[in-house]
């Protein structure tokens, strides 16, 4: 079967939404039942959906179907298949964006946007989810264990005539989970944007030999393209507000300050030094001077002040009056 020209793949750029929204059903019910599909299956793909998104018209339909083949599928696919099907995405895009021309560029912007946004809104979720049964496990696993020593001791007492003996606690017990564990997805998933759209160097120094095709089928040697420039900018652009809208919450604290944007604070527990390493890494290691600049006006962004992850910059004294212009000498 060719999966670049499987009916459900033209069926996705159609006009009707019924038509579309049944090709993405077909699509997530094939991803569903194919969960041995390796990374080259994938780029077949994603190459057949990046020529079906280009060939799709009208803003309401492109941004309709951008939001299907992210937010409506992404998070239905099967766990082991997300961050192979999301790397066979950043693959196409790096791969492919300077092939798109100008009419077409901004309906791939916005898949791009849409693809940050729910990969942020798919592992904080699974990232809280385990943090909190991480936190509901320790407390049980406490309780039993508390439980345990009581009975030993009643044990103990009924044995010994009321007097208790000490004993070690039992090598048995639980194993804590280490901090960060819960952000694991996550962190994989910022690992292969460093490597990729969001590295800070524009090529591979040591470049890898060609592949054959026998190492391109089994898809493990397939490397996210470092880069283009366009990607990085975007992503930049872009980086912080759909990490709002997914990492923060009304701050009920400060309603009514401002009705037009009203204050936000972060969600507890957000792991916003690993979400900004990135961007980080982009300001201190990248050997383009624009990029380094972006990246330091992302992270000057106002709303990192607000949510307490950075502090303002102090402004040192007289220098408004060294900037001033004082017009042209004589």
């Amino acid at each position: 079967m060719d999966l670049q020209q499987s009916p459900f793949i033209r069926e996705l750029a159609s006009s009707e939404r019924k038509t579309r929204d049944k090709a993405v059903e077909s699509l997530t019910a094939f991803l569903r039942s194919k969960r041995d599909l390796k990374l080259f299956d994938l780029l077949k793909i994603w190459k057949g959906l990046f020529y079906c998104f280009y060939h799709s018209d009208k803003p309401l339909v492109q941004q309709a179907l951008a939001r299907s083949l992210s937010y409506t599928l992404v998070p239905s696919l099967p766990e082991q298949m997300v961050l192979p099907f999301l790397r066979a995405f950043w693959i196409t895009m790096s791969r492919d964006f300077h092939s798109l021309d100008r009419l077409r560029l901004d309906k791939y912007l916005f898949l791009i946007r849409c693809y940050v946004g729910v990969s942020f809104e798919y592992y904080l979720k699974r990232g809280g989810k385990s943090k909190r049964q991480s936190g509901n496990n320790s407390t049980e696993s406490q309780k039993a264990k508390n439980k345990r020593k009581r009975e030993r001791g009643e044990a103990d007492s009924e044995v010994n005539g009321g007097s208790t003996s000490r004993r070690k606690t039992s090598s048995t017990s639980a194993v804590p989970v280490r901090e960060g564990d819960e952000w694991a997805e996550l962190e994989a998933y910022l690992d292969m944007l460093e490597d990729g759209p969001l590295s800070p160097l524009i090529f591979d120094p040591n470049p890898s030999k060609q592949l054959s095709n026998q190492e391109d089928e089994n898809g493990a040697l397939i490397k996210v393209p470092k880069g283009p420039d366009g990607i990085r900018y975007h992503l930049m652009d872009i980086w912080l507000d759909e990490l709002e809208k997914c990492a923060t919450e009304p701050d009920e604290s400060s309603a009514g300050d401002d009705e037009e944007s009203p204050a936000t604070k972060l969600k507890e527990g957000v792991p916003m030094e690993l979400l900004l390493r990135p961007i980080e890494r982009l300001q201190s290691e990248s050997p383009n001077k624009t990029v380094r600049t972006r990246a330091k006006e992302t992270l000057a962004d106002e709303r990192l002040i607000s949510w307490g992850v950075r502090e303002p910059e102090k402004v040192e004294e007289g220098s408004d009056e060294e900037d001033e212009w004082g017009g042209i000498e004589d």
